[in-house]
């Protein structure tokens, strides 16, 4: 896999030299070489792996060569898979590097066929678990009967039917269980549902009581989608495998699949255009809609809710929120529902979907880039990330926007961002332009402005790609002022954009998104949200044709594909694994599922350091909960921790809410923080001792023994009791005691979280839990 990765990079050093002209100059001795340094460690920034790059060229260049002549010498810094560059040298040069310290080879570079690779989230997955993709996510699928007998029932915005990802060749027949319809309407009717697609349904009362008709150019009153999200999500959970599918422009070219290829689908539609808004503005989606899709799917025989949809919650949260409320009756029937956590990060206190019966999935990236290097005109190459098609252009002037703007179009905090209406026509027309932007408005403006190519800032550590209508590729913060220097300095600064590549093995992987919603939970603080994170950023999956991929009316393009990110993405990622669970665990408990995931994830990424986050700092559980979800080593949790439809209500209970007439809470109500939970989140904690109870379930071996280990939190110490725990059968429970010892140091931390853990193993297995404490006096 990792020559195919030093393929990619050479193949795009080899196009850029021909650009440049370097493989013609004058002095006949110069070439390109490959520096090779083996793997990244995961220690370093992207700033630092490239200048410890250039520390190679300086000292062969000499002290007399200027900082600008060696960048200008370096075509390539290879920061993601490979630890190397590539650069402009002379025979004695390689020697010289060829005998240093860390320098595994050195060699010319030539260009090379480049194989495809697949579309990557599930590959990624594979690659946390520890083990070969073989013995993980075959085996898994394979014992799962790559969830054949299980429903899937999808609140989103509709699907597409004739995509490849819902066909149903070599499929069994429906389950006899199913008790759905395939609800006909406008361009949809029974034909469109098979074995893949068993079932599909639209609700547009609630839409059209409180918006008015719906506008019929703009939206199906069938299941079908326009928006594309909802085919999406569906063909995430358990679209067929498809191929040779790819994005716009080839990107991400490989074979597309769900997480569950032969599981069954069934579409809610809940979700319609909000009137007199663009698409780009997203859905509505009524209460009352999905209350009734909840009631019908609960009836039709769904065994797994996947529902990418949410809002922030409010104090009413538990009595008026569709989700919640239809989530807790699905509950009572042993359905597992899977939640996005919401895309209101990186602000604290913004997840959603809060309920303890849900999983809440948070957004996380995967080792996959898209690679789209900047020439400029002093041969310094500077990385940037397109799934645009772009092709091979000559160079061009480069201006900031700052400096060609509109008189009187902008303030001081919007100078350079490329807003619509502020570039001049006159000083765009015909350059490329760099943005303090990453938005797909500034591409735009500067298409309007008459400029050939767009260069915009990131300011985060992972790049959310976009396909632009027009040449344009984004770069990260450092290299946005690396560019508006070359820009001051240089008299007439140039540049070219170089098309880009599909690049898999980035290291560290995964990272935290930034727009993913953060913890702490704003209704229970003693509730630790989101549960888990799971791939979510520049997924590939199967998209609506009546949507362009910008919900643009500039953007005329169909794609069969298409590249999206939000814990939208995430949440069917694990709905997938959930329907694997139930496969092979029919007899499990939704708690029990839950409690599987959370348990057996990981706070690592690829390379054995704690996951961070989009500004480069270690992530935590209000970012990723439990941690990164390892679908086959949730198939033997060994222990979990299970909760029932009465624990649920005994919870409520705690919040002063009753949802169930027929259930009165008892006169000692146990406190929320009680209830049994695969996490432990104490909020807001009075006195210097609290004390909570679990219970865990032996579901791995026969005669086992489990024994603790605890990380405190700082500012507290952490006891359980017992310290081991003895189990002579399976199905046998055992409880805990944990109090919670708040330290004198931590009340100057007061309101503040702190974080730890606790673990239980028996040598085999491993049940992790987070801990969240803070305390109020």
């Amino acid at each position: 896999m990792k020559n195919h990765h030093i393929i990619v990079f050479l193949f795009s050093f080899f196009l850029i030299m021909s650009l440049r002209g370097f493989v013609s100059c004058t002095d006949q001795e110069t070439k390109v070489y490959v520096v090779y340094l083996g793997e990244h460690n995961g220690e370093k920034t992207l700033e630092e792996i490239e200048d410890h790059h250039c520390s190679f060229l300086q000292s062969v260049k000499g002290t007399t060569t200027s900082k600008e002549d060696v960048r200008a010498s370096l075509v390539h810094s290879y920061k993601n898979v490979i630890n190397g560059f590539s650069a402009v040298l002379m025979p004695q040069e390689v020697d010289m590097i060829s005998g240093m310290e860390g320098v595994v080879s050195v060699f010319h570079s030539d260009p090379y066929e480049i194989r495809p690779h697949t579309t990557r989230s599930w590959d990624f997955v594979s690659l946390l678990e520890g083990t070969s993709l073989l013995n993980s996510r075959e085996e898994l699928l394979q014992n799962a009967s790559y969830g054949k007998d299980i429903i899937v029932g999808v609140l989103d915005s509709g699907v597409w039917p004739e995509s490849s990802s819902f066909n149903d060749e070599g499929m069994e027949p429906v389950p006899k269980s199913w008790n759905g319809i395939c609800q006909e309407g406008v361009a949809f009717n029974a034909s469109h549902c098979n074995r893949k697609l068993i079932g599909a349904r639209y609700y547009i009362k609630g839409y059209e009581a409180a918006a008015g008709p719906l506008n019929e150019t703009r939206d199906f009153r069938s299941p079908r989608d326009v928006d594309g999200h909802g085919t999406h999500t569906a063909g995430t959970v358990g679209g067929r495998r498809v191929a040779n599918a790819s994005a716009i422009g080839g990107f991400a070219k490989g074979t597309a699949t769900g997480g569950a290829p032969n599981v069954r689908l069934a579409i809610y539609k809940v979700c319609w255009p909000v009137p007199d808004q663009s698409l780009a503005e997203g859905n509505a989606c009524a209460t009352d809609d999905i209350l009734a899709a909840f009631d019908d799917a609960i009836a039709d025989g769904v065994h797994v809710f996947s529902i990418s949809l949410g809002s922030l919650p409010k104090s009413t949260y538990y009595t008026e929120d569709a989700i919640a409320i239809g989530s807790l009756h699905a509950v009572k029937k042993n359905i597992v529902i899977a939640c996005s956590a919401g895309n209101d990060g990186p602000t604290p206190s913004t997840v959603g979907n809060v309920a303890p019966w849900v999983i809440t999935v948070g957004a996380s990236s995967i080792d996959r880039v898209f690679s789209s290097p900047i020439m400029l005109g002093n041969g310094m190459i500077v990385e940037g990330q397109t799934v645009t098609p772009i092709r091979r252009r000559r160079l061009h002037p480069l201006v900031y926007a700052g400096d060609v703007e509109i008189r009187g179009t902008t303030a001081s905090n919007t100078t350079g961002a490329c807003l619509p209406g502020t570039l001049s026509r006159n000083l765009v027309r015909g350059k490329v332009v760099l943005c303090r932007n990453s938005d797909i408005q500034a591409s735009l403006e500067v298409k309007r402005a008459g400029g050939v190519a767009t260069i915009l800032g990131n300011r985060f550590n992972e790049i959310q790609v976009t396909p632009f209508l027009d040449p344009t590729t984004v770069v990260f913060s450092y290299s946005l002022n690396t560019l508006l220097t070359y820009i001051r300095t240089e008299k007439n600064p140039m540049a070219t954009l170089v098309p880009g590549n599909t690049l898999i093995g980035s290291k560290p992987a995964p990272v935290m998104a930034s727009f993913t919603s953060k913890g702490p939970n704003v209704v229970d603080p003693n509730i630790l949200k989101p549960d888990i994170t799971a791939p979510g950023f520049n997924i590939l999956a199967a998209w609506s044709e009546a949507s362009s991929p910008l919900y643009k009316p500039e953007d005329h393009r169909v794609v069969k594909y298409n590249i999206e990110s939000g814990t939208s993405m995430s949440c069917p990622h694990v709905s997938a694994i959930i329907a694997l669970l139930k496969s092979i665990h029919p007899d499990w408990s939704s708690a029990a599922v839950r409690s599987a995931l959370m348990t057996t994830s990981t706070i690592n990424n690829v390379v054995g350091r704690p996951i961070r986050n989009a500004t480069g700092d270690d992530a935590n559980p209000f970012e990723y909960g439990s941690g990164h979800f390892r679908p086959s080593r949730a198939v033997d949790p060994g222990l979990i921790y299970d909760a029932t439809y009465t624990d649920y209500l005994l919870y409520l209970c705690s919040q002063n809410i009753s949802l169930n007439s027929l259930f009165s809470c008892p006169e000692k109500v146990p406190t929320a923080s009680n209830l049994n939970y695969p996490s432990l989140a104490i909020a807001n904690m009075r006195g210097s001792i609290r004390t909570v109870t679990r219970v865990v379930t032996n579901v791995g071996k026969d005669n086992s023994t489990y024994v603790l280990a605890v990380r405190s939190p700082p500012g507290y110490a952490v006891d359980i009791v017992p310290k081991s725990l003895r189990f002579s059968k399976l199905g046998e429970k055992h409880s805990f005691n944990i109090t919670i010892i708040r330290a004198q140091s931590s009340v100057e931390r007061r309101n503040e979280f702190s974080f730890g853990w606790y673990t239980w193993s028996d040598g085999v297995h491993v049940v992790r839990s987070p801990i969240a404490v803070s305390s109020s006096a």
